[in-house]
């Protein structure tokens, strides 16, 4: 896995194949490890490359607040010293909210974004159902820092939990390595605090609502949502497919099967065919 200097620190990443530049961007708590069974089943000659978001997986912990700003400059950084150019962009979680960030501030540099249970628009306290709801709240309480800070609470149940098929112990420690300390986890609780809800964080949601501009309006961008179904967790739920629908520009919807929210573990294959045939049609 090569690393390159990125500001003050370095960032890591996967990369195989050749061609035109297809970039895959984690979540939380994730690293470059959740594309490892879809980029080998991506059926296009295309350079594949998938980096581990600044402060998570095997990139630097560089001592800053990492906030989405905080992400997006590293990220920005990261896209200009490999020299992308006319990129596709693939992301999940909150790596779909920076690929929406990347190229709604490179409208120049982007090709096609594919994207899945990730952060489409601000949402209101309202629309989140109970369970949900208790575990926002906790996060961004005192309760939040017991539960990431002090234990490795978050990464577990995300890969026990937010998936159909819980990972065992050997798969869960290639994810708990990254974060051995209480202040290695910091990156962890900073995502699980930004959900942009009634306007807060207000950096967070001004960002989405600048990214929401783009999506309505990048007529010539090809984007593909795809969808999941059977579980309580999935972050994106039919509500949020018919606004998507409504709301942005250029888009093709694909069901690719039960799973949770942390897909890539679940449907591999199933990601992996959907964009490669989205992307034939399109020729990216």
């Amino acid at each position: 896995m090569p690393a390159i200097d990125v500001l003050d620190s370095t960032m890591y990443y996967e990369e195989t194949g050749g061609g035109a530049p297809w970039v895959f961007l984690h979540g939380n708590p994730g690293s470059s490890r959740l594309w490892r069974n879809v980029l080998p089943a991506i059926g296009a000659d295309a350079r594949l490359l998938a980096p581990d978001l600044i402060g998570m997986g095997r990139s630097g912990k560089p001592g800053v607040p990492y906030r989405f700003g905080d992400h997006s400059r590293y990220l920005d950084a990261w896209f200009d010293r490999m020299g992308l150019e006319d990129v596709v962009l693939v992301g999940h979680d909150w790596g779909g909210s920076l690929a929406f960030d990347w190229a709604a501030r490179h409208p120049g540099r982007v090709r096609g974004v594919a994207f899945f249970e990730t952060i489409v628009r601000p949402m209101s306290w309202s629309e989140l159902g109970e369970g949900p709801r208790s575990r926002a709240e906790a996060m961004r309480g005192a309760q939040g820092e017991a539960l990431v800070l002090d234990q490795d609470f978050f990464v577990r149940t995300a890969f026990t939990g937010g998936v159909l098929d819980p990972l065992g112990e050997e798969e869960l420690r290639a994810y708990l390595e990254p974060y051995p300390t209480r202040e290695s986890r910091r990156p962890i609780l900073e995502w699980a605090r930004s959900l942009p809800l009634d306007g807060e964080p207000a950096d967070v949601a001004e960002r989405v609502e600048e990214y929401d501009r783009w999506l309505a309006a990048s007529t010539d961008v090809p984007k593909l949502l795809l969808t999941f179904d059977s579980s309580p967790t999935l972050l994106i739920n039919d509500q949020m497919i018919e606004w998507c629908a409504a709301n942005i520009a250029a888009l093709e919807t694909e069901p690719c099967g039960p799973s949770g929210h942390h897909a890539p573990e679940d449907r591999p294959g199933a990601i992996a065919k959907a964009i490669t045939a989205w992307a034939a049609r399109h020729d990216l």
